[in-house]
């Protein structure tokens, strides 16, 4: 399967709410960098991170875009969040059934046909970081020295 094939299928199963699917396509060893939060690392640490999104979230994606290197190890999608705030998260305000439309991005390593490793941003809750992001993607991943995000952006030898 492509790039754009693998996370064009990733979506759909995430709008479905397809979970096996979903999941099935995480290499087991993913690394996920959470929206404005730290690394974790195995699909199971994903699975539970998506349990806690589906409690206290309901979302669907729209306008998605997906873009592949040529060599089919990186990709990258945007799109639009419309999306329901269900119950109270930890660190955030209490849920009342917020409504909310966000634009975002993510970004994908693609290893073995799976998703090895993927970013999300919301840059519309992050006008700020749009900049930086525009920057990374424009730059090859082995050039980029910016210590505020961990080692997945520094060289890989």
């Amino acid at each position: 399967m492509s790039a754009t094939g693998l996370i064009t299928r990733y979506y759909a199963a995430f709008n479905a709410g397809d979970m096996d699917t979903f999941l099935g396509l995480l290499h087991e060893d993913v690394a996920h960098d959470i929206n404005q939060g730290q690394r974790e690392v195995g699909r199971h640490a994903f699975e539970r991170f998506m349990e806690r999104m589906h409690r206290c979230y309901r979302e669907q994606l729209s306008d998605i875009v997906v873009m592949a290197n040529d060599d089919g190890t990186r990709a990258a999608a945007e799109f639009i969040v419309h999306g329901e705030y269900l119950a109270s998260d930890e660190g955030l305000p209490a849920a009342r059934g917020q409504r909310y439309v966000l634009r975002a991005g993510a970004f994908f390593d693609i290893r073995e046909g799976k998703v090895g490793a993927l970013v999300v941003a919301h840059l519309a809750r992050v006008p700020e970081d749009a900049a930086w992001l525009c920057d990374i993607l424009a730059r090859p991943r082995e050039r980029t020295d910016d210590d505020r995000y961990g080692p997945a952006f520094h060289d890989r030898e």
